[in-house]
C-alpha cells in the first residue's frame, strides 16, 4: 500500500494533519470573530492622556471600559429578572440575580489587577483625569437606582451628558426592583401594605415592619417556602457583593492615593466610605436581628411531631 497524505511511511513516522483542515476560509461578506465583536473598534478605544505616554494608563482605561461592560451586562440581567417577574417566573428570576451575583464577584477580583500598579505609577498620570471620576459613571447610577439606591441629587453631575440624564431620569422614575419582586408577593397572597405598593417609586423605599414580618415568616417555615426563602438569599447575596465591591474599591483608593481629594471633587475615601451604608433591601437585613432570641423562641414553641 502506497503512503497516504499526512502519512510518511517512508521515513517511518506521521505528520500531524494539516493545520485548519476542517475551517472555514470566511468571504469578505460572512460575519467572522472580528466583525461580531468589533474588536478593531474595541483596541482602538483607549486613548491615553499623558503625555509622555506612562505604561499604566492603559491597564487603567482598559478595566475602567470593562467594569462599564459588565454594569451594561448587569443592567441587563435587571432588566431580564424584572420581566420574569411580571410574569410570575420565580425560577428565571433566580438565575438572572445568580448570574449577576457571579459578574460581581469578577467586579471586586478586578480591582486585584489595578492594584498592580504603584501609587507612584498612577499618580504619573492621574492628575491628567481632572476632573473625571468613578462617581461620574452614569450606568452605575443607573444601576444603583434601578436596584433601589435612589437619589435625584446625583442628576446634576450629568447636565453636560443629556443622553445619560434622561436615562437617568427615567430610572428614578421606575419601580426598583425590590418594588417589583414585593408587587409579586402580593399577587401571591402575601399581604404587602397598600402603602408600599403605591409608594412613590422616585424616592428610596422606607423600611416596612410589615414586610419584614412576612420574610421572618418565610425564614420560620423554611421547608414551606423553600422558594421563597432561596429567593432572598439570592437577594441578600446580590446586596452583599455590591458592598464588597465599594469595599474594596476604597481599600484599593486609600493604598493608592491616601486620604487625598478625589479627581471629581469629592473628599476621596471619605466619600467613598459613606457608600458602605447602602442597603437595596432592607427589610431582608433588618430581620437578621430577630434569628437570636425571637426566630430561636418561635422553633422551641413548635409543637413537637
Amino acid at each position: 500500500m502506497s503512503p497516504t497524505k499526512g502519512d510518511d511511511r517512508s521515513s517511518g513516522s506521521k505528520t500531524a494533519p494539516a493545520v485548519g483542515e476542517h475551517l472555514i476560509e470566511p468571504s469578505a461578506s460572512m460575519v467572522t470573530y472580528d466583525s461580531y465583536l468589533k474588536v478593531r473598534d474595541l483596541i482602538e478605544l483607549q486613548k491615553p492622556l499623558s503625555n509622555p505616554e506612562q505604561h499604566d494608563e492603559t491597564l487603567f482605561i482598559i478595566i475602567h471600559q470593562v467594569y462599564e461592560l459588565w454594569f451594561r451586562q448587569i443592567l441587563h440581567e435587571v432588566g431580564h429578572s424584572i420581566a420574569a417577574l411580571e410574569r410570575n417566573e420565580l425560577l428565571s428570576f433566580l438565575r438572572s440575580l445568580k448570574r449577576v451575583n457571579t459578574i460581581q464577584q469578577l467586579l471586586v477580583q478586578q480591582v486585584g489587577i489595578l492594584e498592580t500598579m504603584t501609587p507612584t505609577d498612577f499618580n504619573q498620570f492621574r492628575e491628567q483625569l481632572n476632573p473625571a471620576s468613578g462617581f461620574q459613571s452614569w450606568q452605575f447610577r443607573i444601576l444603583e437606582f434601578r436596584m433601589g439606591a435612589k437619589d435625584r441629587g446625583y442628576l446634576k453631575f450629568f447636565r453636560t451628558n443629556p443622553h445619560a440624564q434622561a436615562k437617568l431620569e427615567a430610572a428614578l422614575n421606575e419601580p426598583t426592583l425590590y418594588d417589583w419582586f414585593l408587587r409579586y408577593l402580593s399577587r401571591r397572597g402575601f399581604a404587602i401594605p397598600k402603602a408600599v405598593l403605591e409608594r412613590d417609586v422616585s424616592q428610596l423605599h422606607e423600611p416596612n415592619a410589615a414586610i419584614k414580618q412576612i420574610f421572618f415568616d418565610v425564614y420560620r417555615d423554611v421547608d414551606r417556602n423553600y422558594d421563597l426563602y432561596m429567593t432572598l438569599e439570592a437577594m441578600i447575596d446580590v446586596d452583599e457583593q455590591f458592598t464588597m465591591w465599594r469595599y474594596r474599591h476604597i481599600a484599593m483608593v486609600e493604598r493608592m492615593i491616601g486620604n487625598r481629594m478625589g479627581t471629581g471633587g469629592s473628599s476621596g475615601v471619605n466619600y467613598l466610605s459613606q457608600t458602605l451604608s447602602k442597603r437595596f433591601f432592607p427589610e431582608i437585613w433588618q430581620l437578621r436581628n430577630d434569628f437570636g432570641g425571637a426566630y430561636g423562641q418561635l422553633h422551641r414553641t413548635q409543637p413537637s411531631s
